[in-house]
């Protein structure tokens, strides 16, 4: 296993990472401009080259990806990361499916992995608040890059992000799995087909669980620095699937967001005496069934709890403590660039998990609900969480009966998406994609500017201009879809 040798020997921690880069603006731009690399080409004979930044849980797919499923065509030649615990466990676990001495590389070295290892393409899995650096880094020293979403976290690093793909020339590809969900899919093929005429409003309600919701609460994701809060870190996907959805882009949002549930009142009102520090160290552990235990959970274990003495970080902090400053209560109104007008609600504790979204047209209503998790018990006494089965889609046509379609179905992460948005990643060969799912800088700047907007919504009580976050965004690909002009048959007599 190769090892991690940082310049000067010592651990660059991530209070390091986070104080150096604060006073460096843009965070990597600590060392002189390196001269931009060429990519070689791709050819027969050689694989297109990856690094990757950031080894934490999401990063995973993206190593499996490279190192087994399309190893043929690509290969993976550099790790980086602020924790060099979970840099051994990636090179270990990279070791165990055959490629032994895989680079690692912490942080601040970011540069130098570029330089020696010479990749055409860099994907970024770092925490959000990070992304905008390694993206702008990796351009400027000529390489590609993929990026998690979301693509950056408020509307400066946006536009730095825009200023540096516009000034390099680099493609930015921003991986947006739920596009490529074969019913989400499904969904943008009938509002294609203008099954119910052009689209004028949407109704969308999205609900987290106390499980997964909570989740966000434990972690970074619970300080709007790191995150952007859940308007950004997790509504990016679903204000990125109405903008494509609709092939629209926002105009204007307007919002109020609260944080009510996970707080240290609750805590007291759940019989708690309070909000403590973090699960591992809970003195109340029995009594709350927030209570995560990363001690029982191998993998949680492995890349987290095994690793703290690296870095700090707590996986399993208290989801009901003070310093929390994310909203778990939010409802946004958006104003599109098609005349389209949307009510949007997403709340972190409901009792299911899952989404309503309603298109209502001028031919008829598309209702599209999924469940992801809910509670089943036969006698009411042993509720067990459960994968549901509660996906539809429903057509409701005007003045004539409802009817169901079938759903089309995936198999795997994130409702199917996830390995066919890999696919359309690293196939050598593509096929036309009519729904033109991938995504660029465009496609990734205006999922967040929504989730940016309702988050100076929050604070100011008005409506806020995407345009006056950043203007000039050239609009996206997306495909067409049914004119606001053309004309709509006679419903029936009522």
């Amino acid at each position: 296993m190769n090892p991690i040798t940082p310049n000067d020997g010592r651990l660059f921690n991530r209070r390091d990472f986070i104080a150096a880069t604060a006073s460096a603006g843009t965070g990597l731009l600590l060392v002189p401009t390196a001269p931009a690399q060429t990519p070689s080409p791709v050819t027969p004979n050689r694989r297109h080259r990856y690094a990757l930044v950031g080894t934490g849980s999401r990063s995973g797919m993206y190593r499996q990806a490279l190192l087994q499923t399309h190893a043929a065509h690509h290969e993976l030649v550099g790790l980086c990361d602020v924790n060099a615990g979970r840099l051994q466990l990636a090179q270990a676990q990279a070791d165990a499916l055959g490629v032994t001495g895989l680079p690692a590389y912490q942080a601040k070295d970011f540069d130098r992995m570029i330089r020696e290892t010479q990749p055409d393409t860099v994907i970024v899995t770092t925490k959000d608040a990070t992304h905008h650096q390694y993206i702008i880094r990796a351009m400027e020293l000529g390489c590609d890059v993929i990026t998690e979403k979301p693509m950056t976290t408020d509307e400066h690093k946006c536009r730095e992000v825009l200023d540096a793909q516009r000034r390099t020339g680099r493609r930015c590809r921003v991986t947006f799995n739920y596009r490529y969900s074969p019913h989400r899919t499904q969904v943008k093929d009938l509002l294609m087909s203008g099954i119910i005429g052009d689209i004028l409003s949407v109704d969308f309600h999205w609900m987290l669980d106390t499980h997964h919701g909570a989740d966000y609460f434990r972690r970074w994701h619970s300080q709007k620095a790191n995150s952007g809060g859940l308007m950004v870190h997790k509504a990016t996907h679903h204000f990125d699937l109405v903008n494509w959805w609709l092939s629209a882009v926002p105009v204007s949002v307007m919002a109020t967001g609260k944080r009510e549930f996970y707080t240290p009142k609750m805590a007291r009102r759940l019989g708690l005496e309070g909000a403590h520090e973090r699960c591992h160290t809970c003195p109340e552990t029995a009594k709350c069934s927030f209570f995560l235990n990363l001690a029982a959970d191998k993998g949680l274990k492995k890349l987290y709890l095994d690793q703290e003495s690296h870095d700090g970080y707590f996986r399993d902090r208290c989801v009901f403590r003070p310093d929390i400053d994310i909203e778990d209560t939010m409802n946004v109104q958006v104003r599109y660039n098609t005349g389209v007008t949307m009510a949007y609600s997403l709340n972190a504790f409901n009792a299911w998990e899952g989404y309503m979204i309603t298109f209502n047209g001028t031919k008829g209503r598309l209702e599209h609900k999924e469940e992801e998790h809910v509670y089943l018990s036969k006698d009411r006494s042993a509720p067990t969480s459960v994968k549901a089965d509660g996906t539809y889609i429903r057509i409701y046509p005007l003045r004539a009966p409802a009817y169901q379609v079938d759903i089309w179905k995936g198999h795997g992460a994130h409702g199917g998406g996830d390995q066919v948005m890999l696919d359309d990643l690293f196939l050598p060969v593509k096929p036309v994609d009519k729904y033109q799912r991938a995504a660029d800088q465009r496609g990734g700047a205006y999922s967040i500017l929504t989730g940016i907007a309702a988050n100076h919504s929050f604070l100011s009580g008005s409506a806020v201009n995407i345009a006056d976050l950043v203007a000039n965004i050239p609009l996206p690909d997306y495909p067409q879809m049914p004119s606001h002009d053309i004309p709509v048959p006679m419903p029936p007599r009522a």
